[in-house]
């Protein structure tokens, strides 16, 4: 894409990113069909969106997420001629079932073994792992890099060990509290509406609290206080990859350019929080194509 249509194309991304109103996060978009996928884990809710035949795109939200935060992105991208994806990932909301067998804990291996299976069974995908999610997927693309066409890490934890050190201003707390602990100040956090989120947004996050797994949140925090290093596997691997966040991301913009260096990814940065998917779903969206085209050329 020529210098001054990519200029355009992405000033006309921002302008539509500042005009978004509220939004029914709880309706799938036009078109959607609502499925269950049998995962290792258990049965995953999945959304699909677009024709099976085009070229596949897979967005994986994190922990206290769902598929319903991509509900603005994935349109975007199957208008732009893909077929998109996304599922709760074990114990979130509509997927609350889908979990470690008795006795045991939700860990890195239960997530990547789902991940790999649903891309296994719709075939190799552009993916987008979101937070947590990003770091599952890093590690799905050093297990299976013949299943990824290209990776967005969207606001992933740019640190390995213990990754809420790094998180601007609180980050020292993270020492004296349990993965517990954590997982409450988080949830907290999000019902009182902490990230000023619209009133239809605060509504359906508030909702899905009622089916999500504590549990499954509190392993989660646990496993990313000792998030995995797979940076020079996944620079290795050849695989595309674009690092997204926002200037008010729990984590430095700092802290993510070197995580970018490391990976010899792209940056990009919105003038926005941890959810550009929610905020600048036309801006990532924008970038994510640009990323696709490099991956497929």
């Amino acid at each position: 894409m020529p210098a001054a249509d990519d200029a355009e194309s992405r000033r006309a991304a921002v302008v539509a990113d500042a005009t978004i109103g509220e939004v029914d996060w709880a309706t799938p978009p036009r078109g959607t069909v609502v499925s269950r996928f049998s995962a290792p884990s258990g049965e995953l809710a999945m959304w699909s969106m677009g024709e099976a035949s085009r070229p596949r795109v897979l967005l994986v939200p994190g922990a206290t997420g769902s598929k319903e935060d991509f509900a603005l992105l994935g349109p975007l991208l199957v208008a732009a001629g893909y077929r998109v994806d996304s599922f709760d990932i074990a114990g979130q909301y509509e997927s609350a079932d889908a979990g470690p067998a008795e006795g045991r804990r939700y860990d890195y291996d239960l997530f990547v073994d789902d991940l790999v299976a649903v891309l296994t069974a719709g075939g190799p995908a552009h993916v987008l792992g979101y937070s947590f999610a990003g770091t599952v997927a890093e590690l799905a693309a050093v297990r299976r890099p013949d299943l990824m066409l290209s990776l967005t890490l969207l606001t992933a934890p740019p640190l390995a060990g213990q990754a809420f050190r790094g998180i601007r201003l609180i980050g020292w707390l993270s020492r004296f509290t349990t993965a517990h602990q954590g997982a409450g100040l988080m949830i907290w956090g999000i019902v009182t509406n902490k990230n000023k989120v619209g009133p239809n947004r605060l509504a359906f996050v508030r909702s899905r609290f009622r089916l999500t797994s504590r549990a499954a949140v509190d392993d989660i925090i646990s496993l990313m206080r000792r998030t995995p290093d797979v940076t020079g596997e996944l620079r290795a691997t050849g695989i595309p990859v674009l690092v997204a966040t926002g200037e008010h991301d729990l984590w430095p913009v700092e802290q993510h350019a070197r995580f970018a260096e490391r990976l010899g990814a792209e940056l990009v940065v919105y003038r926005t929080g941890h959810s550009p998917c929610e905020t600048a779903p036309n801006q990532l969206a924008h970038d994510m194509l640009r990323l696709f085209e490099r991956a497929e050329a």
